[in-house]
């Protein structure tokens, strides 16, 4: 959505939303992409079937076993500008697992990682920290050493 497109008072606030600014800039180097181990982390507010959903803006996170079945999960996003049509069409839209494993059989990828996670967008980055660095933790567990964040 762009700003020009939303209500004038709505298209205020976003423009002047603080961006928060982190003590350290974090980068890593790794090996080529052929050799790595990769991850999806979503801002979608994705839940598996039968699990808690989001919330609002909860700061938490949701673990998404690899083995989860498209019908499986399912998206609490919560908010009006956000379109579910291309998910409930296709997963892989916000939830680019199957193109993962393409890639990974092809040899474009070293390998899909075990696990991914799901957080709930438009949540203050400031609150979301602890869970961030839990799932970075969690990641490193699963020798990921690269994450897909699919745009949402």
């Amino acid at each position: 959505m762009r700003l020009d497109k939303l209500p004038a008072a709505q298209a205020e606030r976003y423009a002047t939303l603080e961006c928060p600014d982190f003590a350290t800039t974090p980068w890593a180097a790794g090996p080529p992409l052929a050799r790595r181990r990769v991850a999806i982390v979503s801002s979608a507010g994705l839940v598996v079937r039968g699990e808690r959903p989001f919330r609002g803006r909860e700061a938490d996170y949701r673990v998404i076993p690899g083995a989860t079945p498209p019908d499986q999960l399912l998206c609490s996003h919560i908010s009006i500008n956000f379109d579910r049509t291309g998910f409930q069409e296709d997963w892989n839209v916000i939830f680019p697992l199957d193109r993962l494993r393409e890639l990974a059989a092809e040899g474009a990828i070293g390998s899909v990682a075990a696990t991914h996670y799901s957080f709930m967008g438009a949540t203050d980055p400031r609150e979301m920290e602890g869970a961030a660095r839990e799932v970075a933790t969690r990641l490193r567990q699963d020798n990921v050493d690269a994450v897909l964040l699919p745009p949402v």
